[in-house]
Protein backbone atom coordinates (compact mmCIF):
# COMPACT_ATOMS: atom_id res chain seq x y z
CA UNK A 1 0.00 0.00 0.00
CA UNK A 2 1.54 3.42 -1.21
CA UNK A 3 -0.73 5.67 0.93
CA UNK A 4 -3.52 5.70 3.74
CA UNK A 5 -6.90 4.81 2.36
CA UNK A 6 -8.84 6.03 5.97
CA UNK A 7 -12.05 5.08 6.73
CA UNK A 8 -13.59 3.24 3.37
CA UNK A 9 -16.84 3.78 2.10
CA UNK A 10 -18.81 3.24 -0.80
CA UNK A 11 -22.15 4.67 -2.29
CA UNK A 12 -24.90 1.91 -2.51
CA UNK A 13 -25.42 2.29 -6.25
CA UNK A 14 -21.85 1.68 -6.67
CA UNK A 15 -21.78 -1.55 -4.10
CA UNK A 16 -25.01 -2.49 -6.34
CA UNK A 17 -22.90 -2.08 -9.29
CA UNK A 18 -19.87 -4.03 -7.94
CA UNK A 19 -21.66 -7.10 -6.67
CA UNK A 20 -23.80 -7.04 -10.06
CA UNK A 21 -20.70 -7.69 -11.82
CA UNK A 22 -18.80 -9.87 -9.50
CA UNK A 23 -16.61 -7.83 -8.69
CA UNK A 24 -14.56 -7.14 -4.85
CA UNK A 25 -14.86 -3.66 -4.08
CA UNK A 26 -11.57 -5.19 -2.41
CA UNK A 27 -9.71 -5.79 -5.42
CA UNK A 28 -10.23 -2.56 -7.17
CA UNK A 29 -9.06 -0.47 -3.17
CA UNK A 30 -6.28 -2.54 -3.37
CA UNK A 31 -5.01 -1.44 -6.99
CA UNK A 32 -6.07 2.02 -6.20
CA UNK A 33 -3.53 1.98 -2.87
CA UNK A 34 -0.84 -0.03 -4.76
CA UNK A 35 -0.72 2.67 -7.48
CA UNK A 36 -3.00 1.05 -10.35
CA UNK A 37 -5.12 4.01 -11.45
CA UNK A 38 -7.37 2.25 -13.87
CA UNK A 39 -8.75 4.22 -16.79
CA UNK A 40 -7.93 7.51 -15.90
CA UNK A 41 -6.10 10.25 -18.62
CA UNK A 42 -2.32 10.39 -18.80
CA UNK A 43 -2.28 13.80 -16.66
CA UNK A 44 -4.56 12.54 -13.98
CA UNK A 45 -1.85 9.56 -13.49
CA UNK A 46 0.57 11.99 -13.04
CA UNK A 47 -1.31 13.98 -10.94
CA UNK A 48 -1.73 10.60 -8.52
CA UNK A 49 2.11 10.04 -8.55
CA UNK A 50 2.94 13.70 -7.31
CA UNK A 51 -0.08 13.54 -4.87
CA UNK A 52 0.91 10.51 -2.79
CA UNK A 53 3.84 12.27 -1.98
CA UNK A 54 2.48 16.46 -1.99
CA UNK A 55 -0.64 15.11 -0.03
CA UNK A 56 -3.62 15.94 -2.32
CA UNK A 57 -6.58 13.85 -3.68
CA UNK A 58 -5.98 10.93 -5.21
CA UNK A 59 -8.42 9.65 -8.46
CA UNK A 60 -9.07 6.05 -9.73
CA UNK A 61 -11.42 5.27 -12.36
CA UNK A 62 -12.02 1.33 -13.34
CA UNK A 63 -14.35 0.27 -16.28
CA UNK A 64 -16.71 -2.51 -14.92
CA UNK A 65 -18.85 -3.26 -17.74
CA UNK A 66 -20.67 -0.30 -19.69
CA UNK A 67 -19.81 1.59 -16.01
CA UNK A 68 -16.95 2.95 -14.14
CA UNK A 69 -16.64 2.79 -10.52
CA UNK A 70 -14.63 6.09 -9.15
CA UNK A 71 -12.39 5.75 -6.33
CA UNK A 72 -11.33 8.81 -4.21
CA UNK A 73 -8.58 9.23 -1.37
CA UNK A 74 -9.36 12.51 0.08
CA UNK A 75 -6.36 15.00 0.45
CA UNK A 76 -6.07 14.18 3.96
CA UNK A 77 -6.52 10.63 3.42
CA UNK A 78 -8.80 10.21 6.43
CA UNK A 79 -11.51 8.61 3.48
CA UNK A 80 -11.35 6.77 0.55
CA UNK A 81 -14.96 6.95 -1.48
CA UNK A 82 -15.94 4.14 -4.25
CA UNK A 83 -18.70 5.82 -6.38
CA UNK A 84 -20.16 5.84 -9.75
CA UNK A 85 -19.19 9.12 -11.70
CA UNK A 86 -22.77 10.01 -11.41
CA UNK A 87 -22.66 10.30 -7.68
CA UNK A 88 -19.80 13.14 -7.27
Amino acid sequence: MKFPLGTILATPAAVALLRSKGVSPIDLLIRHASGDWGDVYAQDAVANNEAMHSGARIFSAYQIGQNKVWIITEADRSSTCLLLPSEY
